[in-house]
């Protein structure tokens, strides 16, 4: 049996309606938040500067969110310049599974900051709902170690927001559209933080990216 085929005119009118809610979440965004994402991307730079790294983590998509970011950092993301340290801690399934075995899903975050993390570095907790408890757990053990945090949530901020040094809280129900938002600031702290080193003279600009 056919399916019906899809109707072009009620598809296209969800895809305008969907990109123009975005962008107008996007602006909110730059109005509600603009300020704390420039002191979040220099809290970035003093912690790159000063020898740090970057630890970040969230579930499902947003630790897909995660890896692409340090991805980012690692890499390059427009300027040609030396790697940057930045870890994801959402893909060593190993150390997932283990963790989660022997302690619980909750701590598979807050494990790997008691191993890795040191006073110098930020971490960055993503979670759209704000109250993912393996996300607080991983920024309550960086509090305890003197590392800076940044939380990036959704709807009212919920735990999250009130738990880290810096929240950015995308205020909306739509998960997909707090994705995107996330992504959109994260590619805002590589911005940032690359243009800033640019001004050094560090580093030079290629001609395209990859």
């Amino acid at each position: 049996m056919r399916a019906e085929s899809m109707n072009s005119e009620k598809a296209l009118a969800h895809v305008s309606q969907s990109l123009q809610e975005g962008a107008a979440l996007r602006l909110k965004v730059a109005q509600d938040c603009g300020q704390t994402i420039v002191s979040a991307a220099r809290q970035i730079a003093e912690c790159l500067h000063s020898g740090g790294k970057l630890l970040f983590f969230g579930n499902g998509g947003s630790a897909a969110d995660a890896q692409h970011l340090a991805a980012e950092f690692v890499g390059r993301f427009v300027l040609e310049r030396r790697a940057l340290p930045a870890i994801a801690l959402t893909t060593d399934s190993s150390i997932l599974t283990a963790i989660g075995n022997d302690y619980g899903f909750d701590q598979v975050f807050s494990r790997q900051v008691e191993a890795l993390g040191c006073p110098n570095d930020v971490a960055i907790g993503i979670s759209t709902s704000g109250n993912s408890p393996n996300v607080l757990a991983g920024i309550r053990q960086a509090a305890k170690q003197r590392i800076k945090t940044i939380g990036l949530s959704g709807k009212d901020g919920g735990l999250l927001a009130k738990s880290v040094d810096l929240s950015i809280t995308v205020q909306s129900a739509n998960t997909a559209r707090i994705q995107e938002c996330h992504i959109a600031i994260g590619h805002l702290f590589c911005e940032l933080l690359e243009s800033e080193l640019a001004s050094t003279n560090e580093f030079k600009e290629v001609r395209a990216r990859n």
